[in-house]
């Protein structure tokens, strides 16, 4: 009883059956006005997916006086359905009769829509069972149109490394974020409309949420949200290979979910699968605080052990005299193909964010032009960087990143393709900067040039004159690359003596 507003059923409770299917919920309401349900109204319709929606026009004296006896009488009705239209995605009809309602034969108007929705629905989500992801940014007023596309477009990297489908970007500018949702009221109801209109099953947010964020978001959408940082941490799980891998990643997820599992209620029914939910540390969600704690102290001795062992690997390669170089770079810059290029190592490689996480150590024999003879040096692939790295992920990951600050000198690789390069540099060299002990000095090698524009390699060329421009995959630039490398580690050396 009520209007669609008044009688709404919170969008967790409803049946979910999928984008070409309806609720199987009717709403028949009523009205002293005969008006054209309003757009209140019918956005509830949407977000209930309802078969269907009849507001009957009242009147007669019944409604005009207190305590009267008389009754009313239905004057005319309005019939308001969804449709198969991204922009609007309603119809209603022209005022009818209450006989002319009576014997509209609704199965079969609702047989007909669900058939029109499936034909409608993308050929991605009706091919694959790969979720089926909405974008939303929260951006500063002060971003500029070319940040606003780059910050967008490594989300959705982001959730396709995951292997997840972006159906639509979604994005709202706030000096600040609304500290219950995040984006404001309407902005909520529109992403709940979107998600139900394109048939989504994940929005994903561009920042790090608050547990009670999350939770709001939830029970007003009823859709699973995620933040940005459990996408990282699910890339992270299907990326792990080693024992030493798998470890840190736990740890990291535990560490995220920690503070997160205190009210989340239903919410822990997200164990079901998809993005978010994967990894080593899955199964351990559902027990209790306290003993989430101890096997986080486990794993953080173990993350110790594992730390201490590759300070002895260490100490003997400097025993031995042998140089160390870290190669670091922003995630997807071809960190993995130059190692592989140079050294012949087989480490894994594909155009995804953090393709590699376990770290790679190989040997590399190079020429001395100043001894004319060979100089032995062990290059360290790394887990590739990434704008705002999550804590969680910098503590857990305290031990493959203690390589980078203990190396004689750092190889910088940057991706001079991507629109954003000057960005990425910047942040590789901001968390640099946040490493407790200063890392050696470093070579900034600018790779893909074989896929830049002339203005984009004069520009770099200008700002960064002793860096060096290679293309990995095309083998370009190599041998300069290797001899700098000679000179950069002799330096290191030396100054060090």
């Amino acid at each position: 009883m009520g209007s669609p507003r008044q009688t709404q059923i919170p969008p967790l409770e409803l049946p979910r059956y999928g984008a070409d299917r309806l609720s199987g919920i009717r709403c028949v309401a009523t009205t002293l006005k005969q008006e054209v349900p309003k757009e209140s109204a019918l956005t509830a319709m949407a977000l209930q997916r309802l078969d269907a929606l009849a507001v009957l026009t009242m009147t007669g004296s019944g409604f005009e006086r207190r305590g009267g006896g008389a009754t009313g009488y239905v004057r005319s009705t309005y019939l308001a359905h969804l449709i198969p239209d991204p922009t609007t995605p309603w119809t209603i009809s022209s005022p009818l009769s209450l006989e002319q309602l009576a014997q509209q034969d609704l199965m079969d108007l609702v047989e007909a829509l669900e058939s029109e929705f499936s034909r409608s629905l993308p050929a991605s989500s009706a091919s694959t069972t790969a979720e089926q992801v909405l974008i939303v940014g929260v951006i500063s007023p002060t971003s500029t149109p070319l940040e606003v596309e780059a910050n967008l477009a490594e989300v959705a990297l982001l959730v396709e490394s995951a292997g997840g489908v972006v159906v639509e970007t979604i994005y709202q500018k706030r000096s600040h974020p609304h500290p219950q949702t995040v984006v404001g009221a309407g902005k909520v109801k529109e992403i709940a409309l979107r998600a139900q209109t394109l048939g989504v099953t994940l929005i994903v947010f561009n920042q790090d949420l608050s547990p009670s964020q999350v939770r709001n978001l939830e029970t007003q959408i009823g859709l699973r949200i995620v933040d940005r940082t459990e996408v990282i941490l699910d890339i992270f799980a299907q990326r792990a290979q080693s024992q030493a891998g798998k470890l840190q990643v736990e740890l990291a997820q535990l560490e995220y979910m920690l503070p997160r599992l205190a009210g989340r209620g239903q919410a822990m029914s997200r164990l079901g699968g998809g993005i978010g939910t994967r990894g080593p540390g899955e199964t351990k969600l559902e027990t209790e605080r306290r003993a989430i704690q101890r096997r986080i102290n486990t794993l953080q001795q173990s993350v110790n052990q594992l730390q201490a062992h590759r300070s002895r690997l260490r100490q003997r390669r400097q025993h031995q005299r042998v140089p160390s170089v870290a190669v670091v770079g922003y995630t997807n810059a071809g960190k993995s193909t130059l190692l592989n290029v140079l050294t012949n190592a087989e480490a894994y490689t594909a155009d995804q964010l953090f393709a590699t996480l376990d770290p790679t150590t190989r040997r590399l024999s190079i020429p001395d032009p100043e001894t004319h003879q060979m100089r032995t040096l062990v290059l360290t692939d790394t887990v590739g960087f990434i704008h705002n790295l999550p804590p969680p992920l910098m503590d857990a990951f305290r031990a493959t990143l203690e390589e980078v600050t203990d190396a004689d000198a750092l190889l910088h690789v940057v991706d001079l393709s991507h629109p954003d390069w000057e960005n990425h540099l910047r942040s590789v060299m901001d968390l640099l900067a946040t490493m407790p002990i200063t890392p050696g000095p470093g070579l900034i090698a600018f790779n893909k040039m074989d896929q830049v524009r002339s203005e984009a390699l004069a520009l770099a060329q200008d700002q960064f004159p002793q860096a060096v421009f290679i293309s990995a995959q095309e083998r370009l630039g190599l041998n300069t690359l290797r001899q700098k490398l000679v000179e950069l580690v002799n330096y290191s050396v030396t100054s060090r003596k």
